[in-house]
Order: C-alpha cells, then sequence, then structure tokens
C-alpha cells in the first residue's frame, strides 16, 4: 500500500465532511440520483479503494522488481521538497492525457462514459468510473513505481493533495463561489482557478450542454493542475457553473454495463455501450439560419454526429472530432453549414450544391 492508511483516513473524512456540506446544502434532499446511479458511484468507489488500488501497487512494484532489480529504494536518499514535485507532476501530467484521451477514443470513451452520465454532480462522482478505466490508470501505475524507487513519502503526500483537490472540484459544495462573490478576493481567485481544478472550471466539463455557453464540450480535462489546460489550450475559464448535467440523449443505462463494459453490454436502443451501436450521422443539404447574440458562445457541430444541427451536442465524444466555438460582434442572421464541406466552417459557403 502507499501508507499505513493514514492518506485514505483523510481523505474519506475529507470526503465525509464535503458530502455532509452538501446534505445541508439540500442536495441530497431531492436528488436526481437514480438507484443505478447510487449503484455506479458506491461499488466504483469500492472498486477504486479495494480492488484497483492495492492491485495496481502490487503488480507495478513486482513489474519494477523484476524489469530493474537493482533501482530499489534508488530515490529514498532525496528530499521529500525534490520528490514530491516529481510525483505529483509525472502524475498530473499523465492523467491530463489518458483523461482526454479518453474523450477522443471510442474504447476509451466508452469505459469513461459512467463519469459523465451523472444527472448532478457530489463527491461519489470523483470515482464514478467503469472498473477497467480504473484499472488501465496509467499515472496508479506510476505511482506504484515511483514506490519501488523510493518515493513512498511523497506519493502518500501526493495523493492525498490530489485527492483532497479533485474531491473538492467534484463536490456540489462549491467553495470558490466565495472567492468570485467579493472584489478583494478576485486576484485570488485568479491564481485559484489558473492553478487548481475548481469546482467552476470541473463543473464546466461536465456540462450537459455547450448550449448554456458555460459548459466545455472541448476541454477542462485537468484534474489536480488546471495550467495544463491552459497549456494544451483546453481551458475556458467563466466563473459559472451549468444548470445540467450528464449526456444529451443518454438511454439511462443500468448499472452494471456501466461498470462492467464490455464483459456487460446495455440491452437499451440506442446505448453506446450496447451491441451494435454506430453513431448516426446527421448532416443536411442546405444551411440552417439562425439569429445570435452578441458575446455569447456557439459551439458548432464539426463532425455531424449531434442530433441538434448545427449546434455541438456531445455527440462528438468517442471521435477525434472537435466542436468549433463562434463568438459575434453583433446580432445578426448565420447560415450555419450543415454538409460538414464548407470551405470556410462554419458558414455555408454554397458547398453542399456540389
Amino acid at each position: 500500500m502507499f501508507s499505513e492508511n493514514y492518506d485514505t483516513i483523510l481523505v474519506v473524512s475529507f470526503m465525509l465532511l464535503m458530502g455532509f456540506l452538501e446534505y445541508i446544502g439540500g442536495l441530497y434532499h431531492n436528488s436526481k440520483r437514480t438507484k443505478d446511479d447510487w449503484w455506479i458511484e458506491i461499488l466504483s468507489l469500492l472498486h477504486a479503494s479495494v480492488i484497483a488500488k492495492p492491485l495496481i501497487v502490487f503488480l507495478s512494484i513486482s513489474i519494477m522488481t523484476l524489469l530493474f532489480p537493482g533501482w530499489k529504494g534508488i530515490a529514498s536518499g532525496l528530499s521529500l521538497w525534490m520528490t514530491f514535485p516529481i510525483v505529483i507532476l509525472i502524475d498530473d501530467f499523465i492523467q491530463y492525457w489518458y483523461h482526454r484521451k479518453a474523450h477522443e477514443w471510442k474504447w476509451l470513451w466508452n469505459f469513461h462514459r459512467p463519469h459523465h452520465s451523472t444527472p448532478e454532480m457530489g463527491v461519489l462522482v470523483t470515482f464514478r468510473e467503469n472498473i477497467f478505466y480504473i484499472l488501465i490508470l496509467p499515472n496508479l501505475w506510476w505511482l506504484g513505481a515511483a514506490t519501488y524507487l523510493g518515493m513512498a513519502p511523497a506519493v502518500i503526500l501526493g495523493v492525498t493533495v490530489k485527492y483532497f483537490i479533485i474531491v473538492g472540484a467534484h463536490s456540489d459544495f462549491r467553495w470558490d463561489q466565495w472567492l468570485y462573490k467579493y472584489n478583494w478576493l478576485h486576484p485570488l481567485a485568479w491564481v485559484t482557478e489558473r492553478t487548481i481544478s475548481t469546482p467552476a472550471t470541473h463543473f464546466a466539463h461536465h456540462g450537459k450542454t455547450a448550449k448554456d455557453g458555460i459548459s466545455n464540450p472541448t476541454g477542462n480535462f485537468s484534474n489536480m493542475f488546471f495550467f495544463w489546460d491552459l497549456l494544451f489550450g483546453t481551458a475556458i475559464i467563466t466563473r459559472q457553473y451549468p444548470k445540467e448535467f450528464g449526456i444529451e440523449n443518454d438511454p439511462k443505462d443500468h448499472w452494471l454495463p456501466h461498470l462492467y463494459w464490455p464483459l456487460i453490454k446495455s440491452n437499451k436502443p440506442g446505448s453506446e455501450i450496447g451491441d451494435g451501436y454506430k453513431k448516426e450521422k446527421f448532416v443536411g443539404g442546405g444551411p440552417i439560419t439562425t439569429e445570435v447574440e452578441t458575446g455569447k458562445p456557439y459551439w458548432w457541430c464539426s463532425c455531424g454526429f449531434s442530433s441538434g444541427q448545427p449546434f455541438c451536442n456531445g455527440s462528438h465524444n468517442g471521435t477525434k472530432n472537435k466542436p468549433l466555438k463562434v463568438e459575434f460582434e453583433s446580432a445578426k442572421k448565420v447560415s450555419w453549414c450543415t454538409c460538414k464541406k464548407s470551405g470556410n466552417p462554419p458558414f455555408c459557403d454554397g458547398s453542399h450544391k456540389h
């Protein structure tokens, strides 16, 4: 294990505290969660803590022992001030890219999909994943290797700090709203939201629809450090919170396929984790003309999979397609391309005629 369970005690205590604050804030009084949602979240937490973490640590240390027998404890002479940043930066960098690819690769999206099917945020959403998504989390394997190399104290501290941040970013107790409420705290808010994930930045990643002008369908992938999104151009900061969470056109799969796909597949029509599912194209033969407003972001569907043409509804998840964000300086009528062949996307240029 990473430690003598001190990190686990701290993290569980923090989750209980945040859960209590969510409860007194009214989150669970009229919860949108179904019985399936509760099963997904409770079992996911058990998968992560009881199965995945001990198994990955054991296997990663065993592999390191086999491949690099002379490296055991090689970094044990280094100070915590040196090993801590090494451990956490490598860990979070790996997880940023793993998470980002989970929205681009179909098989990995199906593993990650339970995390986004939640109808509301909360502490238990932190670990809400398919069991195979957790088992192949590359940063967990890195933490096991770092433990073998003699950086166990840095791993213990890093895991504790990281879980405090990511639990806080998923919790419906929106602690960051106080930073936005008072002008004198705005400098602190500016630094905080560009350094770590906050409820506002991470809720945007979970927003159900980009039509709200808050949700970010192509970014805010960071787990612990938000500066990865800034560095790689996937950040959107609005200091607002989406009103709806989940996946558009969600067939509400049973908890079993959510957690154990592809071993168990959904029998719901139109489910991405069902047998023989194929994304349907919604490309048109001509433009769609709409009125647009000033200062409001519009996300044009570039993949053709959105049933809400011409705008994105999140159906690009599991593909490498990304919607195109557009804002306008004045209110006017716009003819949007729906054939996806325009040479001047997102606007119609007559390419559909040919």
